[in-house]
């Protein structure tokens, strides 16, 4: 097992591993579907954990049917989500502080790899207080391929001017842990959503219940 102070450079996925977001947007895509007539289970939503939002339209219109609509979707959704994380805000997942406290303090560079949109990112950390916790990010619109694909990983990696073998990526969704995986970095897996599917431990190269216990699992 290799030590955290052996790699040279962190890649953290926001929504689910940095910031407890999926819960917000479960809580506003629900009440949206509600309003349109529709019913959006809870196991639903684990399919989409970790998705860009295009993928998780597309998942929409296979459950619902191509007479769903997609905008007024969009619309609601957005709207009922910029209401709930105005009154309820946007918790910051445990151990997250402590790990980036620790690679500014041993010079490690980091930077967010998320699926989602670069404005939708920023206003979520700017709500959790983490804006400058983060000068660099690789979002959604910065890769013609989001994950499952590699892409925001490797382009993460480009970034930093460190190679990807030589990163470590925590990620909390199976979507993730793909494309982790694929990137050749070496993969942590902190799921958000269970049951914890065999196959995403299966890639991933160590499983934590949170990122506190990243400094038992990669001791320094």
């Amino acid at each position: 097992m290799p030590k955290l102070n052996e790699f040279a450079a962190f890649i953290f996925d926001m929504d689910g591993l940095v910031l407890d977001t999926e819960p917000t947007y479960f809580a506003a895509w629900q009440e949206a579907a509600t309003i349109m007539g529709f019913r959006l289970e809870p196991e639903l939503f684990i399919k989409l954990s970790g998705s860009h939002y295009n993928q998780v339209e597309n998942h929409l219109q296979a459950w619902f049917g191509l007479d769903f609509d997609l905008h007024r979707f969009k619309q609601l959704g957005t709207e009922r989500w910029r209401d709930y994380v105005l009154k309820h805000g946007i918790k910051v997942k445990p151990g997250v502080i402590a790990l980036l406290d620790y690679a500014e303090k041993m010079g490690i560079p980091v930077c967010l790899g998320t699926n989602s949109w670069s404005r939708y990112a920023r206003h979520c950390l700017a709500i959790a207080g983490l804006s400058k916790r983060f000068p660099l990010m690789v979002t959604g619109d910065d890769v013609e391929r989001v994950k499952p694909e590699p892409d925001i990983f490797l382009k993460a990696a480009e970034k930093m001017q460190v190679d990807i073998s030589r990163c470590v990526v925590f990620e909390d969704s199976h979507t993730g842990v793909v494309a982790a995986s694929a990137s050749g970095a070496y993969t942590v897996f902190v799921p958000s959503t269970f049951p914890v599917n065999p196959q995403t431990i299966a890639l991933c190269h160590c499983k934590l219940d949170d990122l506190t216990q990243v400094f038992e699992s990669l001791p320094t």
